[in-house]
């Protein structure tokens, strides 16, 4: 099982109608499914022109490793050289810090996984949980 389409786009605009609630900056969320495959993205107006390889480098790195790049960044302070290398391994789509988080399904199956940025990375991270809750599904951060 993956996340579709129509998943997909509630957990865009859980996570946009959080920012907005906070009153965050301009998001980018980036919706992958279990196979790393873009199923949505949606750029914010005023966002920075880089943030979409941001966004997708936090929802990669953490399906490519199994965890969320809070994890990852946990990592990267404990053993720097192997993220280094994973980051080379993964073709640079990693980007250890938060706002990357798993999409579980209720019984714990991987699903996909979301990234975000615009704010500061616990905002980031925030945002991308209460869009995967609006969906129904389970964060993993």
């Amino acid at each position: 099982m993956s996340i579709n389409l129509e998943t997909a786009r509630t957990i865009v605009a859980g996570a946009r109608d959080a920012g907005r609630q906070s009153g965050l900056k301009p998001l980018t969320v980036v919706v992958l499914d279990a196979g790393g495959h873009v199923t949505a993205v949606e750029r914010e107006d005023g966002a920075s022109n880089k943030r979409y390889e941001i966004a997708f480098g936090k929802a990669h790195g953490a399906l490519s490793l199994g965890m969320g790049s809070r994890a990852l960044m946990e990592r990267a302070e404990q053993q720097p050289h192997f993220i280094a290398a994973v980051t080379h391994a993964v073709g640079g789509s990693l980007v250890a810090v938060p706002g990357g988080v798993l999409v579980r399904d209720s019984a714990g199956a991987l699903l996909g996984a979301v990234g975000i940025t615009g704010d500061t990375s616990d905002n980031d991270e925030a945002a991308a949980i209460s869009g995967i809750e609006k969906a129904g599904l389970v964060a993993q951060a």
